[in-house]
């Protein structure tokens, strides 16, 4: 195993809104068909949300094609809606009144009715970073440079506490040279830039599984039906995130930096 060392490069920035409101089941049970009517929507008038712009209930961004929206529904969830409505991606902030705003240091944040923090991408630390639909369908949070900072399906660098991966998702090394996917037969898998694999979990045979980085610390692979399947049993450390380093070390740290654990690749 690669000695596990203390990341630099995945500074830990503070933020606004980085977990999840809601116990994990709640979090998942993303009521995606259950949208506000797009006749009532209010378009903004392009494909961006940019650094201090707030995005208010039934408020709307959409791809320059018009075949992508992304919807701040009036029951509290963001949605991306694709080709015939389909719902493609949501935050689980739903039950609730809600606004989303993409905050002047860089993190896009969804907000209640209170001002209180629901969820957030936990991209502090990019002034000027800005939010686009793009024709491709895809959702992506760049800096002010147009570095890519997240995507709907992909985190650089840290799954923050409280975020989950599901299939098809990804958290990939700062530097592009590693990629933590998880795969649609349920386990979850490191690659390498050239697809070589580095290490997995043992839940190959759970299809529709999914991560969850938790907020007491652990990092769970939950079967579709929500069952645990595989854990690394670090518990007891709330706060705590998941690196894929630019060693290519996978490293759960606690809130205060100190690792946890790491995959023997």
């Amino acid at each position: 195993m690669r000695r596990v060392r203390k990341r630099s490069s995945l500074r830990r920035a503070t933020v606004r809104g980085a977990g999840v409101s809601a116990i994990l089941a709640a979090a998942l049970a993303l009521p995606l068909s259950a949208a506000t009517a797009h006749a009532d929507v209010i378009d903004k008038t392009d494909d961006k949300l940019t650094a201090g712009e707030v995005l208010k209930s039934t408020e709307s961004v959409k791809s320059e094609n018009g075949q992508y929206k992304l919807i701040q529904q009036a029951q509290g969830n963001l949605v991306l809606y694709g080709p015939g409505n389909k719902a493609l991606w949501g935050t689980p902030t739903s039950g609730t009144t809600a606004y989303a705003t993409m905050q002047r240091e860089g993190n896009l944040v969804i907000y209640n009715a209170s001002n209180q923090p629901l969820w957030g991408t936990n991209t502090a630390g990019h002034p000027g970073a800005y939010l686009k639909v793009q024709n491709d369908g895809n959702l992506v949070l760049y800096s002010a440079s147009n570095e890519f900072l997240w995507s709907r399906h992909a985190y650089v660098g840290s799954l923050p506490s409280g975020h989950t991966l599901k299939t098809g998702q990804w958290v990939q090394s700062p530097n592009g040279e590693y990629k933590l996917l998880m795969q649609k037969e349920g386990n979850l898998v490191l690659y390498t830039r050239a697809n070589k694999a580095l290490w997995t979990t043992p839940t190959a045979d759970k299809p529709g599984a999914y991560a969850a980085m938790q907020k007491e610390g652990n990092l769970v692979i939950y079967s579709a039906s929500n069952q645990g399947a595989w854990t690394t049993k670090t518990a007891g450390n709330p706060g705590s995130y998941l690196a894929v380093q630019n060693q290519g070390n996978i490293v759960i740290y606690s809130k205060d930096n100190k690792p946890l654990w790491s995959a023997t690749t």
